[in-house]
């Protein structure tokens, strides 16, 4: 058909053909080519709508422990790295300990909400894990899992692949550990447990590297009991573990090194297969660090604080690194609960929330972008470690906490919370009244919001308790009279 028009235009010499054909060869090429550009521009367009998304989260290691955040006991060069990289958070809180942190981390919800009892995640929760996996990412969860519902669990809450310790059981976590890899108990005797993860992870990035995918790696390192590493000179592979008898930190040193080399396996994996710019990994810990482990950040001592909602219990690390979108460099001073990550990467995906659920989280993506977004007042915590129907709660700022019991504390200047101000307000200035006013009005919607919510297993039992009572009311409405 072109070469009829182009003919009918008067090209009929010799060299008018050549000259038609070339111009016709032009014009396809050009068409072609734009028609590429176009798809490329598109399919970028498509990635940088779904990033790929690597959540990994440390047990137990609190704030202090991340040279790039002022820490000076541990080497920590790929913290670091991501860190200049990208964005350094300073203010962020987790729970104090890993159940509560964990359940509400992956379902976006405050514990009085939601938690039942420590190991536990609810039957009938909502992961972010199921919402990205409707959504149409790959996703994976390799470390340590510690919320029961046996070998089907991880896949019910929204994880296509996994590779988990204390799933079904509890045997060495380090030196020939034991882990669940889909469906099957599997041990790795000479190995190393956090190996085992963090491998499972890079072969998943590989095999999904030309889709979306999500990784969530709750880390198995630095928990105790603290052993040597591969990297230790103590090093045995043939070792069966400390059990939980060592808590003694003498290699808690290596220990951390050893989870910054894992970061820097994940990033290295990442940048190998060029997903870098399209990529987003985020650090963070699950917890403050063990009672046992005093560490430095310059010439102040600080003793973990695990299990305690002091600053040292719930100061947690915050690192993410996003190169092309996220600016290098930068700090963010703004307040972050583990509540907002949910709707963070729901934001990130361009996943929907389901109608069923109400977070309670911030979406912190724009920060991410480099943008000024719109940064919490205050975070909330609502902690019981066994659950049941009282916790402790207490809403706080950067310089101020008000607990439900009516203690006050000048955090910022307290971080051990010696200090009780509730009987000297009237020394504070008008702006830090107002401040504290602001915080108990924020603490008092909270206040009696607790719901305690009953297990799959506690339904099970009593829907069979009200099965038998129905069979033996209905048989004894049979028996003659």
């Amino acid at each position: 058909m072109a070469g009829l028009t182009l003919q009918a235009a008067g090209f009929s010499s010799h060299r008018g053909r050549s000259t038609a054909t070339f111009s016709l060869a032009m014009l396809l090429a050009l068409f072609v080519l734009g028609s590429d550009l176009s798809l490329v521009a598109a399919g970028e367009q498509q990635k940088s709508a779904r990033p790929n998304i690597v959540l990994i989260m440390a047990d137990d290691m609190g704030y202090e422990c991340v040279e790039a955040n002022g820490g000076t006991s541990y080497e920590t060069p790929r913290l670091n790295e991501m860190a200049a990289e990208g964005l350094r958070f300073t203010h962020c809180f987790s729970q104090p300990i890993c159940t509560p942190t964990r359940v509400q981390i992956m379902t976006g919800i405050y514990n009085q909400r939601n938690y039942v009892r420590f190991g536990l995640l609810e039957w009938n929760q909502t992961t972010f894990g199921n919402v990205l996996q409707k959504a149409g990412y790959k996703t994976c969860i390799a470390g340590k899992w510690q919320l029961e519902g046996g070998l089907d669990a991880p896949h019910h809450f929204g994880f296509d692949k996994y590779a988990l310790w204390q799933l079904t059981r509890r045997p060495s976590r380090y030196p020939s550990p034991g882990l669940e890899i889909m469906g099957k108990e599997e041990d790795f005797p000479g190995k190393y447990g956090p190996d085992i993860a963090s491998d499972f992870i890079c072969d998943f990035i590989e095999e999904n590297k030309d889709e979306p995918f999500l990784v969530y790696y709750p880390m198995i390192l630095p928990h105790w009991p603290f052993e040597p590493t591969p990297d230790s000179d103590e090093w045995d592979p043939k070792s069966k573990g400390a059990g939980n008898s060592q808590k003694n930190p003498r290699f808690f040193v290596d220990m951390v090194a050893y989870t910054d080399k894992m970061v820097g396996k994940i990033v290295d994996q990442v940048d190998r297969l060029g997903l870098s710019e399209n990529t987003i990994i985020l650090f963070t810990g699950d917890n403050g660090t063990a009672t046992s482990v005093v560490s430095k950040m310059g010439d102040r001592e600080i003793q973990g604080g695990k299990g305690k909602t002091t600053d040292a219990g719930m100061h947690v690390p915050l690192i993410a690194r996003w190169p092309g979108t996220m600016p290098a460099g930068q700090v963010c001073n703004d307040l972050i609960d583990f509540t907002d990550v949910f709707p963070t990467l729901l934001e990130l995906a361009g996943a929907e929330k389901p109608k069923k659920i109400e977070l309670d989280g911030r979406s912190f993506a724009p920060q991410l972008r480099g943008e000024e977004g719109n940064p919490r007042d205050y975070i909330h915590c609502w902690y019981a470690r066994n659950g049941g129907p009282e916790g402790v709660q207490f809403t706080q700022d950067k310089d101020w906490k008000v607990y439900a019991n009516g203690s006050v504390y000048h955090v910022s200047a307290d971080p051990l919370e010696k200090q009780d101000l509730q009987n000297s307000l009237d020394s504070l200035t008008q702006e830090d009244r107002g401040r504290l006013d602001k915080l108990q009005a924020a603490l008092d919607t909270y206040v009696g919001t607790r719901v305690l919510l009953q297990t799959q297993g506690q339904k099970q039992n009593a829907q069979k308790k009200s099965n038998n009572k129905n069979k033996k009311q209905s048989q004894n409405k049979k028996t003659p009279q």
